[in-house]
């Protein structure tokens, strides 16, 4: 079959690799419909996440129609159509019996113990995306396999598109997880550092809920515009605005400060030449800019909700701020399947749109320029969903139409 595969820092390739077969007898066997370039593939193609190794196949974002099934399986059988979560979750662990899918304690058999030096591993096992969390081979490919069948797959109906609920996967419940840990509601008030898919993902979803004021604050200012556009959300760019977090502080009820803070930026996928030195020097793992904007902008008692990635330790972390403020801190992988009936409801009803975001569509064949584009956010580019077999439109070369990609 063919898979887009790691071979180094910035080097992805389309490549023929072996199909992959049932292995265990909850296993199912999926043929790939969609697949799609989320932010934190970036972090494995800057080489950024350690424990990749060559011939990797990456992408955690997927769905399909199953193709074979173990002999165990009893969730779903030939012929559905499925999402599947990003995280591998057993279903009867601990934290599966607590609906903390990603905290599972069964299916990472990786290194983990890399980060954080500990026998602990790091939570569930994560479909493409390093041998710190499994070694599972990823969905940017014609086939996968599916490991715990029976808790992950999501059937989805026929009547909706595969862009409609194909964001189940991953980025729709992150960014309904950020903004359910941020408690923030009718009338409250919200900052969202990066316009990302998340970030935009999770204006969307506060804006559903109520949210009165969500600042957005980007350094892309065509993501920012959409983003205003779609969301009503009050722009801030930060390669013009020194201090973002005085900007937001000076808008909001009594100069107090938002009720919660989103940080949907996590380390940057390439990061400064600053960054760099003290990641060699051991005093950074991860890059806190976001994140110290984030506790500088929301109200005393307020939340920073953290769906964004973070690897290691970070320098300048301002715990004593923290406390004086009394902030409360919720973040982590996203608990998916447990989202994802309601979120399947909110798409059915109308009420979240998250194809919206789309502005590419490529063929796997199309996959490194792919990356390359929303890597450097080339052409707009918001979204890049990938379609194994499909060759990419010749008329608009991937793009959409204006009105989409605008």
């Amino acid at each position: 079959m063919r898979a887009l595969t790691f071979h180094g820092a910035g080097d992805v390739r389309v490549d023929t690799v072996a199909d992959p077969g049932i292995q265990e007898k909850d296993d199912i066997l999926l043929r790939v419909t969609a697949t799609a370039i989320c932010g934190s593939d970036l972090h494995l193609y800057h080489g950024r996440i350690p424990a990749l190794e060559e011939g990797d196949i990456l992408g955690h974002e997927f769905m399909g129609i199953v193709e074979e099934v173990g002999s165990e399986v009893t969730a779903v059988q030939r012929g559905d159509r499925v999402v599947i979560p990003f995280v591998i979750a057993c279903g009867s662990c601990f934290f599966c019996q607590n609906d903390l899918f990603a905290a599972c304690e069964t299916t990472n058999t990786g290194r983990g113990a890399i980060l954080n030096k500990k026998l602990i591993p790091s939570g569930a096992a994560l479909f493409g995306y390093s041998h710190l969390y499994g070694g599972i081979p990823g969905g940017q490919a014609e086939y996968v396999r599916v490991p715990k069948a029976n808790v992950g797959p999501f059937k989805v109906p026929g009547t909706l598109s595969d862009d409609k609920v194909l964001f189940l996967s991953d980025i729709l419940p992150t960014a309904w997880q950020a903004v359910t840990n941020a408690g923030v509601g009718q009338g409250s008030s919200l900052a969202i550092y990066g316009a990302g898919p998340v970030g935009l993902l999770s204006a969307a979803c506060a804006r559903m809920l109520g949210v009165e004021q969500i600042f957005m604050v980007d350094k892309h200012a065509y993501r920012l515009d959409y983003a205003k556009r779609a969301y009503g959300v009050i722009p801030i760019d930060f390669d013009h605005d020194d201090d973002p977090a005085d900007t937001i502080i000076r808008q909001t009820a009594g100069m107090r400060g938002v009720d919660a803070a989103i940080d949907a930026v996590g380390f940057e996928a390439k990061g400064s030449t600053a960054e760099s030195v003290l990641t060699a020097l051991k005093l950074e793992g991860s890059n806190g800019k976001a994140l110290r904007q984030c506790m500088a902008a929301v109200r005393r008692g307020g939340v920073v909700s953290v769906p964004g990635v973070y690897a290691g330790f970070i320098h300048g972390f301002l715990f004593g701020d923290a406390f004086d403020k009394g902030l409360t801190f919720k973040m982590g992988q996203t608990h998916v399947q447990r989202f994802l009936p309601e979120l399947l409801e909110h798409i059915e009803a109308g009420r979240l749109n998250p194809e919206a975001i789309i502005t590419h569509r490529l063929s796997l064949e199309d996959a490194v320029r792919g990356y390359e584009m929303f890597d450097e956010q080339q052409e707009r580019c918001r979204k890049v969903v990938l379609t194994p077999g499909v060759a990419t439109d010749p008329v608009t070369n991937g793009r959409l139409g204006p009105a989409a990609s605008s």
